[in-house]
């Protein structure tokens, strides 16, 4: 990202400077249902905050409820596809945005979904070669959200299989690609050490028996030690009873320069 613009985009992409990224996707609420409470909105956003979080993730109509002002410390990427978990087919993403709306509400990135493997591959291949050459234009990072899903992958967390979609992801124009953790975890340092680009990891539903979030930041330290640039969590961190608390152990994790120095000035 030699140009100016894009660089001084993505450096908000991470708070700490040093290349790692903590997101936060709260698109979950067009996919799956609300996220929280109409009123509980504010609260969640300035937790994810306060956490640590470098990043939140959010459709462009919801943009509009949140208080800008929470936003200070933390970037804001907007997420152009959608797709429900109604659908006849719930791997197909569409465009439901482009980087102009993006830009207007003051983005920092945009985010682009693609299931390989899916029926609408080709679409949906389509739609992020598209949205990436908006981005050319306008030089604004791009995420895409790449995953193996569909009636044609045996397996999701297959490595060489992620290793494929990674590489789609760079070679289509994403600046940064999100995929699922390889299976077992350890293989998913090959997956990153083919890709041109950072590699984050999803961080998967809800956890019922993680309460205290142990086995998150476990994960999180096994993401770091196979090559990933970090995490993109939602779920886990929405469901959490104490999300800042969660993304705080979280960020300490990639972010350990800052923390470090955070617990220097508040000694």
């Amino acid at each position: 990202m030699a140009d100016p613009g894009k660089a001084f985009r993505a450096r908000r992409l991470s708070r700490a400077g040093d290349g790692r990224h903590l997101f936060v996707p709260l698109d979950h609420s067009v996919s799956d249902g609300p996220v929280a409470a109409n009123e509980d909105w504010d609260g969640l956003i300035r937790a994810v905050v306060r956490g640590g979080a470098d990043a939140i993730i959010v459709h462009k109509g919801r943009m509009r409820a949140i208080d800008p002002g929470l936003l200070q410390d933390c970037a804001l990427v907007v997420h152009l596809s959608a797709g429900t978990s109604h659908a006849a087919d719930q791997h197909a993403k569409v465009l439901v945005g482009d980087v102009e709306d993006a830009l207007r509400l003051g983005a920092d990135a945009v985010s682009v979904h693609v299931n390989i493997g899916s029926d609408t591959e080709a679409r949906q291949l389509a739609d992020l070669g598209a949205v990436a050459g908006q981005c050319q234009v306008w030089n604004v990072p791009l995420i895409a959200m790449a995953y193996a899903r569909g009636p044609r992958m045996a397996s999701s967390f297959d490595p060489t299989v992620l290793s494929h979609v990674v590489n789609i992801a760079a070679d289509l124009g994403a600046d940064l690609v999100k995929t699922s953790m390889a299976l077992p975890a350890e293989r998913m340092a090959e997956v990153t050490a083919s890709c041109p680009i950072p590699v984050l990891v999803a961080g998967g539903p809800a956890a019922d028996a993680d309460p205290d979030g142990s086995g998150l930041v476990a994960y999180a330290r096994a993401a770091l030690d196979a090559g990933c640039a970090g995490l993109a969590v939602g779920r886990r961190v929405f469901t959490s009873p104490t999300p800042r608390s969660l993304l705080h152990q979280l960020a300490a994790v990639l972010h350990p320069a800052q923390a470090a120095a955070q617990l220097l000035e508040t000694a």
